[in-house]
């Protein structure tokens, strides 16, 4: 008994140990399979910070295409230069506030198409401040239109549906490197897309013709030409509003159709209000009619 004893000991010894040596080798192989294996809180986070990357929106410069400024139109065209740049920062905030929402075209006709409407408009007060006393620039409003320098998950197409939506038409207008998921799930998600353009109704504006004081001679024609831009805007926006039928978010006709036609209303109604002041009295209030209605 005492010889089969410390026989019996050494074989139990050996299976412990080995049994040890095969715990020990699997946690070496899991440990080294882990390893392996991309963690996923850490591609959470890389997805969260692709996601609200969704770069900026740059302009072309205006104030060093300008000609020079006459005394007299500094201090107008300085105002309208610093709202240029003011439009560009609200627009890159609108940017950012609506990370993962929208679908394939919001940031074109949300944020890009409204910026641009109001840079033509703003321009346009510049070089009509320059002609004033000087020779109005011409071929300004090529500087109109800006881009989405694309950032994180945007890369690989300047406007992409997975970065923007506030509700309204939906995620860039380019689908480069957006996914299609994203747009889709902005237009869907609570019926939204039902919710945005409907396709009932028209849109409708106030008149402007029956506002205007007595047009002098010399602006009757410029002032026509402006009247009958205003009713072709009109019927631009209520063709947009036909074609569009089903898609965007719930804020989809407000931000893409009659945002920008507002901004259009306000350049050409200017434009009226300066021609009959050039000669006269130049009207004041007009901006009060820009605002459009879509009656269901």
């Amino acid at each position: 008994m005492s010889r089969a004893l410390p026989k019996y000991n050494k074989r139990r010894v050996a299976f412990i140990g080995g049994a040890a040596a095969v715990v020990l080798s699997g946690a070496v192989i899991a440990g080294s399979a882990l390893a392996g294996t991309p963690d996923k809180s850490d591609g959470t986070t890389n997805a969260r910070t692709l996601a609200a990357s969704p770069g900026t929106i740059t302009c072309p410069d205006v104030a060093s295409k300008l000609p020079a400024v006459p005394a007299s139109a500094q201090a107008e065209v300085n105002r309208n230069l610093t709202l240029l740049q003011t439009q560009i920062q609200e627009a890159n905030t609108r940017l950012q506030n609506t990370v993962g929402q929208g679908g394939p075209n919001f940031v074109n006709n949300a944020i890009l198409g409204p910026l641009k409407d109001k840079r033509v408009s703003t321009i346009d007060r510049i070089a009509i401040a320059i002609g004033r006393k000087g020779t109005k620039p011409t071929g300004l409003d090529s500087l109109a239109a800006c881009a989405l320098n694309a950032g994180g998950a945007n890369a690989g197409g300047a406007n992409t549906g997975n970065a923007n939506a506030g509700g309204a038409n939906a995620g860039g207008a380019n689908a480069g490197g957006g996914t299609a998921s994203n747009g889709t799930a902005g237009q869907q998600a609570g019926g939204a897309a039902a919710s945005g353009n409907t396709g009932a109704g028209t849109i409708t504006c106030p008149d402007v013709a029956s506002k205007l004081p007595a047009v002098p001679a010399s602006a009757q024609a410029e002032v026509n030409r402006n009247l009958t831009l205003l009713q072709t805007q009109i019927q631009e926006a209520n063709t947009r509003l036909q074609n569009t039928v089903g898609q965007g978010g719930p804020n989809f006709v407000n931000n893409a159709i009659l945002g920008p036609l507002k901004d259009k209303r306000v350049s050409t109604i200017d434009r009226i209000a300066i021609a009959i002041g050039r000669k006269g009295t130049k009207p004041t209030g007009l901006d009060s009619l820009a605002a459009c209605t879509l009656n269901k």
